[in-house]
């Protein structure tokens, strides 16, 4: 019998490989497979992968079930199953694919948290000096905020993708997919003000002490140390730049289809959250400006 591993590294070579998928991406679907090989070995002992039927997934998700994961984590290891049993289906690997009518949770409505256009000027005004370590804390500041790059865009961004001059910056996203965003004035300042200020050779734009290129964790250090000095009542990470992005732009009327290309979004249907955070923004203003409103 073919052990479980042999298919398993079949499939994240696939992804990585023929699908391009980005390493955090693999390693999600890898922690997943892990797990349902943990459960096969323990309950289904020396049972082959061709012998997996619908009622072995069944089971296993009613053992997720008691692990009082959320939805959003069930709804991702049913969407790797579903994955990794279509690759073998299409491998000629199995016959039937018992994943195949395997149904998502229903997901409670989520609505990413954004600063208000006030809130964002308020961070961005917060950085001074004039040292290296506060030169680059502003340069990134203003650059999550003025491109609504992900965080992993923006620590893996080499300086021969940016051009000051033109404006414009090239990241590299999610499936390895690349991108143009434009850059503002004051983000353009801001960087051209921290590289002027640098001595080293390194070929990344946002660096840390050591001179090497910056962690996705400390990207999250350097916005957490400016949050504390504004004093928000909000729990605020990168990611909420880019969802201020979006919806600042909507608000101020761009269409969905410009944002969904400036995010990135494979599908439409991915941007039209932050439709709903322009509704609940209008919404507030509403209820704080109408005389008749409560």
């Amino acid at each position: 019998m073919i052990p479980f591993s042999y298919y398993q590294e079949k499939f994240l070579s696939y992804l990585e490989i023929e699908k391009n998928y980005s390493p955090h991406t693999i390693s999600n679907y890898h922690k997943d497979l892990k797990g349902f090989q943990s459960y096969l070995a323990g309950n289904f002992k020396n049972r082959d992968i061709k012998e997996i039927d619908y009622f072995t997934l069944r089971k296993f998700l009613s053992f997720l079930y008691t692990k009082t994961l959320s939805k959003r984590t069930i709804s991702r290891k049913i969407s790797t199953l579903k994955s990794f049993f279509k690759f073998l289906s299409r491998e000629s690997i199995i016959k039937n694919n018992p994943a195949v009518s395997l149904i998502y949770p229903k997901l409670d409505k989520f609505l990413p948290k954004f600063l208000t256009e006030e809130e964002v000027v308020k961070v961005l005004d917060v950085v001074k000096g004039d040292d290296l370590l506060s030169l680059r804390d502003k340069a990134i500041l203003e650059f999550l905020y003025s491109t609504g790059a992900r965080v992993g865009e923006a620590a893996s961004l080499k300086l021969e993708n940016v051009d000051l001059i033109g404006g414009m910056v090239k990241v590299r996203g999610k499936g390895r997919k690349e991108r143009i965003l434009p850059l503002g004035e004051p983000a353009i300042l801001a960087i051209r003000n921290y590289l002027k200020a640098r001595r080293d050779k390194n070929k990344y734009l946002f660096l840390n002490r050591r001179e090497a290129n910056l962690s996705e964790r400390s990207f999250r250090l350097v916005v957490d140390k400016y949050i504390n000095k504004v004093s928000f009542n909000l729990k605020i990470s990168p990611h909420t730049f880019r969802h201020s992005f979006a919806t600042h732009l909507l608000n101020r009327g761009a269409d969905l289809r410009s944002v969904q290309e400036l995010l990135g979004h494979a599908s439409i249907s991915t941007t039209q959250v932050y439709t709903h955070l322009s509704i609940e923004s209008l919404k507030k203003v509403y209820d704080r400006t109408h005389p008749k409103a409560k």
